[in-house]
C-alpha cells in the first residue's frame, strides 16, 4: 500500500511540476501546487455534485427521517448532492493532496492535521454562507460577482489557514 501511495504522489508531483516553469515568475512552487491541487479538486467536486444530484439522488428530495428536537428532516436534492455526497469525497482527496503534495514539510501528526483540516473546511462553509449574505443582501451586489468575490476571499483564507495552521511546521513562527 505504501508503494502505491508513493507512486501516486510522485505521479501527481511530476504532472504538476511539469507545468510550473510557465508560472515560476508569478508564484512560488508551493503556491502553484496549492492552486493546481485546489483547482483540480474544485473541478472534481463539481463533477461529483452533478453525479450525486442527477444519478444518486435523482433530483428528488432526500428524507432523512425523524431527528429528535427537530422533527422530520428532508433535504433538497441540490443540498443532498453537496453535503451528503460530494463534499466528503472532496474532503478526503483535498486532505490527501494538501498533506502529501502541497504541504509536505509539516511536522504535525496526521490526526492533528486531519482535525485542523476539518476545522478549516467547516470555517470555509460558514464564511461562504455569511459572506454571500453580506455581499448580496447587505451590500446589494449581484449574486455572480458576490460569489466570485467570496470565492477569492475564501481561497486566500484557506491557503493561509492550511499553511500556517493545518500543515504548519516547527519553523513557522506565525502560529
Amino acid at each position: 500500500m505504501l508503494l502505491i501511495h508513493e507512486h501516486i504522489r510522485k505521479l501527481i508531483l511530476s504532472v504538476i511540476d511539469f507545468f510550473y516553469p510557465f508560472f515560476k515568475k508569478l508564484m512560488p512552487l508551493q503556491t502553484f501546487r496549492y492552486a493546481a491541487c485546489g483547482g483540480s479538486n474544485v473541478i472534481l467536486g463539481i463533477l461529483l455534485y452533478s453525479i450525486g444530484y442527477n444519478f444518486i439522488f435523482h433530483k428528488e428530495v432526500v428524507h432523512l427521517g425523524y431527528i429528535p428536537f427537530y422533527g422530520n428532516l428532508a433535504l433538497k436534492p441540490f443540498i443532498a448532492a453537496d453535503y451528503l455526497f460530494a463534499i466528503w469525497i472532496n474532503f478526503g482527496i483535498g486532505f490527501y493532496l494538501n498533506r502529501y503534495v502541497v504541504f509536505t514539510e509539516s511536522d504535525l501528526k496526521k490526526h492533528v492535521q486531519l482535525f485542523r483540516y476539518l476545522v478549516v473546511v467547516v470555517s470555509n462553509m460558514v464564511l461562504n454562507y455569511y459572506l454571500l449574505r453580506l455581499f448580496i443582501q447587505v451590500l446589494h451586489l449581484y449574486p455572480t460577482p458576490a460569489k466570485m468575490l467570496t470565492t477569492g476571499l475564501l481561497i486566500g483564507f484557506s491557503y493561509l489557514s492550511q499553511k500556517h495552521y493545518t500543515f504548519k511546521t516547527s519553523t513557522d513562527k506565525n502560529i
